[in-house]
């Protein structure tokens, strides 16, 4: 056991459930009506939780298990055979299992950002459940868990390079918030604008100080590797920033503070498969270039099509990573076989499996609430509970 590689993996573990709660929560909370802020909260919150229970029963030995390349297997449910003196290369196994409990945690939670504002609470628990164990878990065993798609796979020595998580996070994310989006239809207020843009950009500081620990944990070494990864990860977000600032500005006369803020985000995203690849120039070109490629997906979700992803999620967040992905081809540090095809594999199983779910779980509990529900808010309809009282 190395005590530096442990103590940074268990620092940038707390900096990954940082950036769900409170910074997903903030960030996503901000951009609804004040009606349901408290509701965005609450699956935030409840969907922490629930993940972090169902990793260690099941989630953590189907991702990372040996049973074969297309599943974990059940040999480390409930931590058998693990204990503090169990290593991971060089840290604890239980250090390894909880930084990844805190990856389990946020994916799952960004899908929130689609089905805001009209979707039923029993659905968000039960669906975010089976999404982690079936989706998730499954996905992360075949690129990281040495599944078909790592080195040694269906793709030779080298497989697909992914650090920290362009496909295994933010593809599947992106995807299933674009399924659930259709499914859903769309918000009967969805031209209402986001009733805290400081809650905004709060959240998304806390998420931007965060991903060093999401990308540079990655390393799970406290090296030079690390503090690459912090380096191209803060480089990358701020070029994100000034670009989609640039080309709102350019586009409509102005710059708001929740456009220069989700610019952010979408640099974040982009650079997180490759944080542990290039180099501040290729940070900086990949982080200028999510900028404008994601705010002109926004738009065009928004404008041209009737997908209702209320939050943005695959235009910031499903995109950013598939853009990051393929620029580690791009610049020449993988092949681009492996890149595109693990990223039409993971897209595929996702939406198939994630369509399946939403059907599935639909008849076991309501999927969207009533309008009634929908139009006086999540936040008393559901939870009994107003984020503001004006007049008390």
């Amino acid at each position: 056991m190395n005590g530096a590689d442990t103590a940074w993996v268990m620092v940038a573990t707390a900096l990954v459930l940082f950036m769900t709660l409170p910074g997903l929560a903030l960030f996503y909370g901000g951009l609804v009506r004040a009606r349901n802020v408290l509701s965005v909260f609450m699956h935030c919150f409840a969907i922490a939780a629930l993940m972090s229970v169902l990793w260690l029963v099941l989630g953590y030995s189907i991702a990372f298990g040996t049973a074969n390349p297309l599943w974990g297997g059940l040999g480390r449910a409930m931590l058998l055979g693990v204990d503090e003196t169990t290593l991971f290369g060089s840290i604890p196994e239980i250090a390894f299992f909880t930084f990844q409990m805190t990856f389990a945690i946020i994916t799952p939670a960004l899908i929130v950002g689609a089905y805001v504002e009209r979707v039923g609470f029993g659905f968000v628990l039960l669906f975010s459940a089976l999404w982690m164990l079936l989706v998730y878990a499954p996905v992360t065993h075949w690129i990281w868990g040495g599944g078909f798609l790592a080195d040694g796979g269906i793709f030779g020595a080298t497989g697909v390079k992914d650090f920290a998580g362009g496909i295994v996070v933010h593809e599947t994310a992106g995807l299933a918030a674009i399924v659930l989006s259709v499914v859903l239809g769309r918000r009967l207020n969805r031209h209402t604008p986001p009733h805290n843009p400081g809650y905004v950009a709060i959240g998304a500081g806390m998420l931007w100080v965060g991903w060093f620990g999401f990308n540079g944990g990655s390393a799970l070494a406290a090296d030079g590797s690390a503090a690459m990864a912090i380096l191209v990860t803060h480089i990358s977000a701020a070029a994100a920033s000034l670009s989609w600032a640039l080309r709102e500005r350019i586009k409509f006369g102005r710059t708001s503070l929740v456009s220069l803020v989700t610019g952010s985000i979408a640099g974040l995203a982009s650079i997180t498969p490759a944080a542990g690849e290039v180099g501040p120039m290729g940070a900086l070109v990949i982080g200028s270039v999510a900028g404008v490629l994601c705010q002109e997906a926004v738009l065009f979700m928004k404008n041209h099509t009737q997908i209702d992803d209320a939050l943005d999620v695959f235009a910031v967040h499903g995109l950013g990573g598939i853009f990051g992905t393929l620029m580690i081809a791009a610049f020449g540090y993988a092949a681009w076989a492996p890149q595109i095809g693990a990223l039409v594999i993971v897209g595929l199983y996702t939406v198939v499996v994630t369509y399946a779910l939403v059907r599935v779980v639909a008849l076991m509990t309501p999927l969207r609430v009533d309008r009634e529900t929908e139009t006086n808010g999540l936040d008393i309809s559901v939870h009994g509970e107003r984020a503001y009282e004006l007049n008390s």
